[in-house]
Order: structure tokens, then C-alpha cells, then sequence
């Protein structure tokens, strides 16, 4: 994991974006994908199921989670199951991935690090 990378990822804000802005490129994406490392490449997207404890957990860090993304204005499609929570993130704007995804993914796994020490 890109450590340096993803701080720097996780200290931006996310940025409107008009519809039709390019979508990054694939040597863009990949590098980026270093500072998020258990994210997946998803279709026109990124993924990540995070493993808890319980279902309540789960939905307490949904919470968390949910914060963040309605601060950043850049919201994930998300997924509450037993134990886990599956989100994913793609730019519709963009019709792909930009750099608000990436931002949004450094935030989560930030604050989903911290989550598990509190809990």
C-alpha cells in the first residue's frame, strides 16, 4: 500500500464534476489503486466489502461511512449484510472512475481503521 498516497488522497475534497468529464486513464487508475489496495476494479467502478463483527456493526460504520460521503457530496452504492458492508463507487458525471472516487475510498478506509480500533 501506497501510504503517502492515500494521506494525500484522504486530504482533498471531492469536486463537482460537469457531465461528460473524462473519465481517468487506466495508468491513473491503477496508480491509484495503490493507496486504496483492497479496493477492486468493478465494472465502470470500485469496490470494497468490509468484514465485521456483527450486523449492528455493520450498520454503525455504514453510518460513519455515510457522513463522509454526504459531506464530500460524492455518495457510494452500498450494500448492509450480515457481518459485512459491500460499497461501490464510480463517478456518473464522469461515466467512470476520477479522483473523487479515490478520494472518497482514502476517507473510508481512514475512518473504517479507525472504527475498528473503537470498537
Amino acid at each position: 500500500m501506497n501510504s503517502e498516497l492515500r494521506n494525500e488522497l484522504a486530504s482533498k475534497r471531492c469536486v463537482n464534476l460537469p457531465k461528460g468529464s473524462p473519465a481517468l486513464p487506466s495508468e491513473e487508475v491503477k496508480r491509484l489503486l495503490e493507496a486504496v489496495p483492497d479496493w477492486k476494479l468493478s465494472g465502470k467502478g470500485i469496490e470494497r466489502e468490509y468484514k465485521l463483527s456483527s450486523y449492528l456493526a455493520g450498520v454503525k460504520l455504514f453510518s460513519r461511512l455515510a457522513e463522509i460521503a454526504d459531506r464530500e457530496d460524492h455518495h457510494p452504492d452500498a450494500l448492509i449484510r450480515w457481518r459485512r458492508v459491500k460499497l461501490s463507487l464510480w463517478t456518473h458525471t464522469a461515466d467512470g472512475l476520477s479522483e473523487n472516487d479515490f478520494i472518497l475510498a482514502a476517507k473510508f478506509e481512514n475512518a473504517f481503521e479507525e472504527f475498528m480500533r473503537d470498537d
